[in-house]
């Protein structure tokens, strides 16, 4: 559902923002009582050139920042405690939270496995005092979801400036931020400290002489649009002058699924060939839990030195099996590989492997086949998943499934969560 608007309406109500403080080690501080008060550091690999991708609370008052190489974190921190990622806890934490804010509207719009929106502006009458209603709901998710987890509010009145509070007070912050004091809290930021602003946007701003957040919000819409040669530039005028943009609950557009790969995985030809499988398998997961099937594939491989190896395939048909994305992959590559006489695309210089469909339609519009059947199709791998999600996701394999090993850990990234509410829906 769009939630959007153009009209600037300072007074029409306000916007919730809930962003969890480093959640995912949080999430293991309350589970592990021995944890709490630590430094601790969630990483996908924990050997010493693994990555940071969570620290906690205290870990980050020590200098460790997501990202980092575990090696250097170390160094700054020589207590860390590293800790493998738990991705179904991770996920289990975020369901329990999306309860607790639904308690109180309906209109919640999970943004990422750590955040979600709050529209509020249809509760004005419910909720006259909005800095209480956010008391409530910190105290609710330490009482009934865990009392080790915390989180920063931003209150404002539209969803960019309430994600803008959260980022001002951290940890267990509170921000509302209103049309009297948002040129107060503005001129004391940088251009990068606005959410969506990183150096590189800096500049172009800079160049079009706009060197404050302040100057941002006053310059023309005109203005901005050329600056930034983009309906980007609208965008900011409008965010920084209470319209709304960016409350978008949609379907999908694309889907992907990628992964970093290790050292000691370049290794073995056979284990970059079963991440391939399971980047296709997981996205196979995804379109039968979201009913839909894609017509376009796209392959990146990304090698030593910076090269890449990108491809767009459209599909004969739309699809839905993992298999069959395997196979469009690797007709692809054989071709390629054949055209350009060159060494196999699968080798030990491959540093990561993403791929993503997109161009979906609903799995039951998919046209009808004289020599095939879809719905039946459908039908199986909808019991297949059934049968996984109820006994384990290791239960029932397909036999291209089948290795000595797990080629991909399960892992969880911060952006898109749709597939955690597909059951609150059906």
């Amino acid at each position: 559902m769009n939630r959007n608007s153009l009209h600037t309406r300072p007074c029409g109500g306000y916007v919730m923002f809930v962003d969890m403080n480093s959640f995912f080690a949080s999430c293991e501080q309350q589970v592990n009582y021995y944890l709490r008060g630590r430094p601790v550091g969630v990483c996908v690999y924990p050997g010493e050139n693994g990555c940071v991708i969570a620290p906690s609370i205290e870990a980050k008052q020590r200098g460790v920042k997501t990202g980092m190489r575990l090696r250097e974190a170390m160094r700054l921190c020589p207590d860390l405690v590293p800790l493998e990622t738990r991705p179904e806890r991770y996920r289990a934490f975020h369901i329990r939270i999306m309860e607790v804010l639904r308690r109180y509207a309906e209109e919640v719009i999970p943004k990422s496995i750590d955040e979600a929106v709050i529209d509020l502006r249809s509760y004005q009458l419910v909720y006259p005092d909005p800095m209480a209603l956010a008391r409530q709901i910190k105290a609710d998710i330490r009482r009934e979801v865990g009392d080790w987890l915390r989180c920063s509010i931003g209150i404002a009145p539209n969803a960019f400036l309430a994600k803008l509070g959260t980022e001002l007070q951290k940890p267990d912050g509170l921000v509302m931020i209103t049309p009297d004091n948002l040129d107060d809290i503005l001129s004391g930021l940088q251009l990068t400290d606005l959410p969506g602003i990183a150096e590189r946007m800096a500049y172009r701003l800079k160049k079009g002489g706009i060197h404050t957040p302040l100057q941002l919000r006053y310059a023309s819409p005109q203005h901005l649009r050329r600056v930034c040669q983009s309906l980007i530039g609208l965008h900011w005028h409008y965010r920084l002058n209470f319209a709304e943009v960016d409350i978008m609950d949609h379907p999908y557009k694309t889907m992907q699924a990628m992964r970093q790969i290790s050292a000691a995985q370049r290794r073995s030809p056979r284990v970059l060939e079963d991440l391939l499988v399971a980047l296709c398998m997981t996205l196979e997961r995804r379109m039968v839990r979201q009913q839909v099937c894609c017509r376009e594939v796209v392959v990146n491989f990304t090698y030593a030195y910076s090269r890449q190896w990108r491809q767009v395939i459209r599909l004969p048909r739309p699809i839905q099996e993992g298999t069959w994305l395997l196979q469009a992959i690797r007709q692809r590559m054989e071709q390629f590989m054949l055209t350009h006489s060159c060494e196999p695309l699968i080798n030990d210089q491959l540093t990561a492997m993403g791929v993503a469909v997109s161009d979906f339609i609903p799995a039951e519009l998919v046209p009808l086949s004289l020599f095939e059947d879809p719905v039946r199709e459908q039908n199986l791998l909808r019991a297949v998943y059934d049968i996984k999600d109820r006994f384990g996701p290791d239960k029932l394999l397909k036999a291209i499934e089948l290795t000595e090993n797990q080629p991909m850990k399960d892992a969880i990234g911060f952006g898109s969560v749709k597939d955690l509410h597909v059951h609150d829906e059906t």
